[in-house]
């Protein structure tokens, strides 16, 4: 920044050097090597190359069809009618090329269609390509993320929107946007939002509550009753350790902790740490024997109740599915039903994470984990941002860093910033033992706090909730669950995807969801027989857990009890640690 003043006195200089800094973007979403995405592009078509030169029509007919376009593309310019008869289109959704300019101006739409063809050919090319699922499926991804980042929408030059911001505010729209930029180098992580707009227990995580236990694994949190009478029976949420457990506790309309308070639950939740370095031996063990069964005993004896009902979301229903499992094998019946939220108990298919897992990037990733002895949130976060890029990378490059624009408030994606760690010891074993190797799905697959378990041993009722649209955990890998666990199942897939799909509060009754297929003959048949409701989900689980809830009683007046006593108010101290 030292030089502003002479690059302002050259706006082409200034406008080059804004370009070169924003491909630093690439090193706060390629896990710290900014070539990496061009070099697996690059690696991958080497040798979709050398496969298809053994039929070399694929590449002349690909090639072939493209110059065609290419050439028509420049008839239509030199007649006057690129913008009336485009060659190339964006596909429905893309918003990139939103703006005017790329369909009036000739120059503009030019670029814009010549990038469509370009990108178009690359991405049907690696499509079509005959290569293992694995091989198949990156090939696809990081072709998809080097057309994305190639875009002409994500530089100065080339972007007639951030053209016309810098005209009309005689440069300081750049001057703005290479501030923002630098602020996030140093950050180490694209701004989202407007961070400084929220602030946890004044305007988001809110539910009124109190930690009324903790260890080295977690706080719990009780939250205070809404209603007059509250049913007997209490309920656990265990959220997710990948990012933070607010997302069930945004703000008051879309608050799911609220609403389960408001529906008369007796309502316990997990937060879980935020693990330092020196917790790197925490164990999937640890998660289960002092996480979620020491929250379960503390939820049975502050509320005098026998049994309790749990509900879990992703990785936290993932180690919930573990602890019935070993509870089973214990014969502890504490816990009378079990919701789970888009949550892999089979790992067969990771969905579009499957890119990142194979043993050879898992085995590098594993040894770069045990060196440094936690795997950084911000590099998970990362990775779930690539398989959004478009939406989760370049839009907030063109705005934050070409245009000089500062990002709005919203909550989830506040949320979605505010990344934890995993230590070395669980990650490791999670990410070998069931995406790589899939063991908990097998019976006696593997042995946990010393028990051999198996899922077809969870005999209590279920609810999954899974979502259609859901690319962490695909729905039809969701859906296994429903195979494997013996009691009473219920099933329901949700529109949308694994945040927006879950986060569907009843108050706005919006999207769909189905529900009543016919179980046991796989995902597609029960699609096929399912109904289409309108509206949130969350009353259609409500409607189902409250048969399970117990008998109505006057609400307790105070929290916690004598033996587990308040330690501090919601949202406690564990949920404020943030990743640096």
């Amino acid at each position: 920044m030292e030089n502003n003043s002479n690059m302002l006195s050259n706006p082409q200089e200034f406008i080059n050097y804004l370009n070169q800094e924003s491909k630093k973007v690439l090193e706060m979403y390629s896990q710290g090597n900014s070539d990496d995405l061009f070099k697996k592009f690059t690696q991958s078509w080497t040798e979709l190359a050398a496969r298809s030169f053994e039929d070399p029509s694929v590449w002349v007919r690909a090639i072939t069809d493209y110059q065609q376009a290419q050439i028509n593309l420049w008839q239509n310019i030199l007649t006057g009618k690129a913008v009336e008869k485009p060659i190339a289109e964006p596909q429905k959704g893309d918003r990139r090329f939103a703006a005017e300019e790329w369909s009036q101006n000739p120059v503009f739409s030019y670029i814009k269609q010549s990038y469509l063809l370009t990108s178009n050919l690359l991405n049907e090319m690696a499509a079509n390509a005959q290569l293992s699922d694995i091989e198949q499926k990156k090939l696809q991804f990081y072709t998809q993320q080097y057309t994305d980042a190639m875009s002409p929408t994500n530089f100065a030059l080339t972007n007639p929107e951030v053209l016309q911001q810098a005209l009309e505010s005689k440069g300081q729209s750049l001057v703005d946007g290479l501030q923002n930029l630098m602020g996030d180098i140093e950050k180490g992580r694209i701004t989202m939002t407007d961070e400084s707009a929220f602030t946890l227990g004044e305007n988001i995580a809110t539910s009124k509550g109190a930690v009324v236990f903790e260890n080295e694994m977690l706080q719990l949190i009780q939250y205070t009753p809404s209603t007059e009478q509250v049913y007997s029976r209490p309920m656990l949420i265990v959220p997710p350790c990948i990012n933070k457990f607010y997302i069930m506790d945004l703000q008051e309309h879309n608050s799911y902790v609220k609403y389960c308070v408001d529906q008369g639950q007796t309502v316990f939740l997990v937060s879980w740490v935020n693990p330092t370095v020196e917790q790197r031996g925490l164990a999937w063990d640890d998660y289960v024997e002092n996480g979620t069964l020491k929250a379960i005993d503390a939820a049975k004896k502050i509320t005098g109740q026998d049994k309790i009902n749990c509900v879990s979301w992703c990785i936290g229903g993932t180690i919930l599915a573990s602890t019935l499992a070993v509870m089973a094998k214990r014969k502890d019946e504490s816990v009378a039903s079990a919701t789970f939220l888009t949550t892999l108990t089979d790992f067969t298919d990771p969905g579009d994470l499957s890119v990142f897992i194979d043993e050879q990037q898992v085995k590098q990733l594993t040894q770069k984990v045990d060196d440094e002895g936690l795997l950084n949130g911000r590099n998970l976060a990362s990775a779930f941002n690539m398989l959004r890029s478009n939406d989760l990378v370049w839009s907030y490059v063109v705005n934050n860093y070409l245009k000089g624009q500062n990002p709005a408030p919203f909550d989830i994606l506040y949320w979605n910033s505010d990344s934890t760690n995993l230590p070395a010891k669980m990650y490791n074993f999670y990410i070998n033992e069931m995406y790589i190797n899939n063991k908990l799905s097998q019976p006696g697959g593997l042995t946990i706090c010393g028990e051999s378990i198996d899922l077809r041993d969870i005999t209590i009722p279920v609810y999954f909730l899974s979502t259609i649209e859901d690319h962490i955990a695909p729905w039809k890998g969701t859906f296994k669950g429903t195979e494997m666990m013996q009691g009473k199942i219920e099933f329901v897939l949700g529109a949308s995807g694994h945040v927006a799909g879950v986060i569907n509060p009843a108050s706005k009754n919006r999207r769909n969801y189905w529900t009543g297929g016919e179980l046991g003959q796989g995902p597609d048949h029960w699609l096929e027989t399912a109904e289409r409701q309108e509206g949130s989900w969350w009353p259609n689980w409500s409607k189902w857990l409250k048969p399970k809830a117990g008998k109505k009683v006057d609400a307790p007046k105070e929290l916690g009890s004598a033996e587990f006593k308040v330690i501090e108010p919601a949202p406690g101290r564990y949920v404020a640690s943030r990743v640096d």
